[in-house]
C-alpha cells in the first residue's frame, strides 16, 4: 500500500488513518499482515505510528514443538521529505526515512520492521527444557530415566572413595 503524504507534510495538524492487511511472502508468517495506524504531522514534525499483526508458525528450537501463536510489532518512524542539498542529508540519521516524492511504501516498511523484530530462535515457552541429549525425552513432560552423564576426567576421583 502506497500512502501518499504531501497533504499530511503541507498542513500542521493533518492526519490520516490506515487499516488494511497484505501478504508478506516467508515461511515462518502463516497468515496475512494485518496493519493500522496513523500518520500524523504534529510540531511539524511528520511521524508514522502503527502496530503489524501476524501469525507465527515455527519449531520451538529446543524441543521442536510446533509454535502457532500472534506476534505484534510496533512501527513508528519519523518521516522527512527530500533533503535540499546534500548537506542537510548528511545531518540525518538512520532513524528518519527520507521520501523523496512523499510517497510511502508501507508495505515494505512494515515488512522490513517484522523481520529485524524477529528473535534469531524461537522458544515454545520462555522455560522450555528442550530434549534429553542421551535418549530424546521431551524434558517439559517430566524428567527421562537416563543417569546424568559424567566427565570422564573425575573419573579417577571416583576410586578415591
Amino acid at each position: 500500500m502506497y500512502l501518499e503524504l504531501e497533504a499530511i507534510f503541507n498542513r500542521e495538524g493533518a492526519a490520516k488513518d490506515f487499516d488494511y492487511s497484505f501478504p508478506l511472502a516467508d515461511e515462518l508468517i502463516a497468515s496475512d499482515v494485518h496493519v493500522s495506524g496513523s500518520v500524523f504531522k504534529k510540531t511539524g514534525i511528520v511521524t508514522l505510528k502503527a502496530e503489524a499483526a501476524y501469525l507465527l508458525s515455527a519449531e520451538c528450537a529446543k524441543c521442536g514443538a510446533p509454535i502457532r501463536r500472534t506476534e505484534t510489532v510496533p512501527v513508528e518512524h519519523v518521516l522527512i521529505g527530500q533533503a535540499e542539498t546534500e548537506e542537510e542529508e548528511d545531518d540525518y540519521d538512520e532513524s528518519y526515512i527520507v521520501l523523496d516524492d512523499l510517497r510511502l511504501d508501507l508495505d515494505e516498511l512494515v515488512g522490513e520492521d517484522i523481520f529485524l523484530a524477529m528473535p534469531y530462535r524461537f522458544l515454545c515457552k520462555e522455560d522450555c527444557k528442550g530434549l534429553c541429549p542421551q535418549c530424546g525425552a521431551d524434558l517439559n513432560a517430566g524428567p527421562c530415566a537416563c543417569k546424568p552423564a559424567t566427565d570422564p576426567r573425575w573419573d579417577a576421583l571416583k576410586d578415591l572413595f
